[in-house]
């Protein structure tokens, strides 16, 4: 009999999909699904009630694990702190690592199991001369996830399990026809779960007084002021929609100065640029980065991966990355991830450009 294993269950297609690869594969399932607002709430009592749904399909046992108090903090808080402070953050990532995961490891020493498992689109590996455990990327390239899985520790990809690893979406919501899941023809979950129809402008709005959202100039790359901005959190790096200039020629945010409580805007090939420093560094293939090291790496989830090399600064607290080919809107606060080939090598949040 193979081991106990704990799955991350939504009741969307992808998760509804892991569980039941498992169940075929042997492994004795446990569904577990994250409360992460009230249960009285209409979207959370989707999520709930189409998971047990999914769980009663599959003729797993279900359980629902209340982190309200835990998502507040770590990624709702972190999502406003960050905006407000003129930086662009990436909340998947934050909350991979500090709720969906640690929760799956939780429950997994509560209940006996060995193994975790998430419907990602990506893949673990092992690397006997370095004892490490490795992500990579998934089959589906236009699905992959190793992105916003690269903070995960080694604890975390010891007892991962990725089933999807080698599935394309398509196959995955074929095979939930096949098995006559629930879930089929339900629509996508939403980018940033927590903010309604993905307007964070509105969700900011909504959360914080007005006094927070402090206008200030717009100034152009030579330093003459061309307008004035609503509040530096309304604004993201690469920009160009909704900034309410008419200056005869289309223009982009190239950089916001909290310091200052300025939006720097400019043509779009001033959004480019070779270098960034990272912090918050996470190392996945390696223990840590003590030499320069050569990799691809990607700023953005939607980004191509990109030839660059990371040098260790600040006594290894940051690292420079230099890219081969200037990079568009390089954003602080999203995540910068370094592969080698298909394996996640390591990453960091985006501090600056320079």
């Amino acid at each position: 009999m193979k081991p106990t294993v704990v799955v991350a269950l939504s009741g969307g297609v992808d998760s509804s999909v892991t569980a039941a690869l498992l169940s075929e594969k042997g492994y004795q399932v446990i569904g577990m699904t994250l409360a992460l607002e009230p249960v009285t709430g209409a979207a959370a009592g989707r999520v709930v009630t189409g998971a047990r749904e999914a769980a009663a399909a599959l003729g797993i046992p279900h359980i629902v694990v209340d982190m309200q108090a835990e998502f507040e903090r770590e990624v709702i808080g972190y999502f406003g702190r960050e905006y407000l402070g003129g930086r662009t953050p990436n909340p998947c990532v934050r909350c991979n690592r500090l709720i969906k995961f640690k929760a799956l490891v939780d429950q997994a020493r509560a209940l006996g199991a060995t193994k975790i498992a998430t419907g990602h689109y990506a893949r673990t590996g092992y690397l006997p001369e370095t004892g490490r455990f490795r992500l990579g990327r998934g089959a589906d390239l236009k699905k992959d996830q190793s992105y916003v899985l690269y903070n995960l520790t080694q604890e975390h990809l010891a007892r991962a399990v990725f089933p999807l690893a080698g599935y394309t979406k398509t196959a995955v919501k074929e095979k939930a026809r096949v098995l006559g899941l629930p879930v089929v023809g339900k629509p996508e979950s939403q980018e940033v779960c927590f903010v309604p129809d993905n307007d964070y402008r509105g969700f900011l709005r909504d959360r914080y007084p007005v006094a927070r959202f402090t206008p200030g100039p717009f100034l152009n790359t030579r330093g003459e002021v061309v307008g004035t901005h609503q509040g530096l959190a309304f604004y993201t790096v690469g920009q160009r929609k909704g900034l309410g200039l008419a200056l005869g020629s289309p223009v982009y945010v190239v950089a916001l100065d909290p310091g200052r409580n300025v939006v720097v805007v400019g043509e779009d090939p001033e959004t480019y640029n070779h270098r960034l420093f990272a912090g918050g560094l996470n190392w996945v293939d390696v223990p840590d980065l003590t030499v320069s090291l050569a990799v691809t790496a990607k700023i953005r989830y939607a980004a191509k991966p990109a030839p660059a090399v990371v040098h260790p600064v600040a006594g290894g607290r940051e690292v420079l990355v230099e890219f081969t080919t200037p990079q568009r809107a390089i954003t602080p606060g999203q995540a910068v991830v370094f592969y080698n080939g298909d394996w996640v090598v390591g990453g960091g949040t985006i501090l600056r450009r320079d």
